[in-house]
């Protein structure tokens, strides 16, 4: 890779960075990365407990773990977690929650792509929604499997969001529509605003998969990286129907539309 691409990726990584950081202020507010019922949260357990098995003491690193929504889903099902993420406003919110909650769940500073963890270390690596975002995944899955412990598992949950379905233009155009026409919804449009939204489309054209993190595609990089007996699971509609309730109704039936799926995939033993 040349000087110029190396700059150009690190200055990338760090919009990436500053982006997450100022998210964190609404992070918690918005359907969709906080929980809001035991519904949802039973279909996240659910989820997890069909891919990685009981916690039963495993060690499990949650990669950009942002406030730690999914840090605290894998301690109530009895894993040993650690979250990562880079941004230190997210972090601050992560650590203030476990200490509200009293949980022992550890908390660090840490680049997904290269998270200086010992090799071996980690029953379990989990992440939602940080795939669309890698500048190299090449190099993350390469990570995750080196860090993993033989027999060890990888749970993806992710989705494409640049490549809509017809349903789901629809009901994003009749959402502005609607919005444009009432008064805001500080829930609905938390860290949405003009300069974020740009930020977001910004990052979005530059990231590896601008063109949109199809699950196929996501896939065979895992396999490239070394992983095998990879699935991919489409069969998120109880998590999809629980979050459906804290939306407004066509935001809801837009997300439900959307190509979302979980990944998992082994390091064989």
């Amino acid at each position: 890779m040349s000087g110029t691409g190396t700059l150009a990726n690190f200055d990338l990584r760090e919009e990436i960075r500053k982006y997450w950081g100022k998210r964190a202020e609404t992070f918690d507010t918005q359907p969709g990365h906080e929980i809001f019922s035991e519904k949802e949260r039973n279909a996240w357990h659910g989820l997890f407990q069909r891919h990685l098995g009981p916690g039963g003491g495993r060690r499990a690193l949650d990669l950009a773990c942002g406030t730690g929504v999914i840090s605290h889903l894998l301690d109530e099902l009895q894993f040993t977690v650690t979250g990562m993420d880079w941004a230190e406003p997210m972090l601050e919110r992560a650590r203030a929650k476990a200490q509200a909650r009293q949980r022992p769940i550890h908390f660090l500073m840490g680049d997904a792509e290269r998270t200086l963890e010992p090799a071996d270390s980690y029953d379990v690596v989990a992440c939602r929604h940080l795939v669309w975002t890698l500048v190299d995944p090449h190099a993350a899955f390469r990570e995750w499997y080196r860090v993993l412990k033989p027999g060890g598992r990888l749970l993806v949950v992710d989705g494409d969001f640049v490549n809509a379905g017809l349903v789901s233009r629809l009901m994003a155009g009749l959402s502005r529509i609607l919005e444009k026409l009432s008064s805001p919804n500080p829930v609905q449009t938390a860290g949405g605003s003009p300069d974020m939204r740009d930020m977001h489309r910004s990052i979005l054209s530059r990231v590896y998969f601008s063109k949109g993190a199809r699950a196929e595609a996501v896939a065979d990089l895992l396999a490239e990286a070394g992983f095998s007996n990879i699935r991919i699971d489409r069969n998120l509609i109880a998590v999809k129907k629980a979050q459906a309730r804290d939306f407004p109704f066509l935001k809801g039936l837009e997300r439900a539309a959307q190509h979302r799926y979980a990944i998992c995939a082994e390091k064989p033993v």
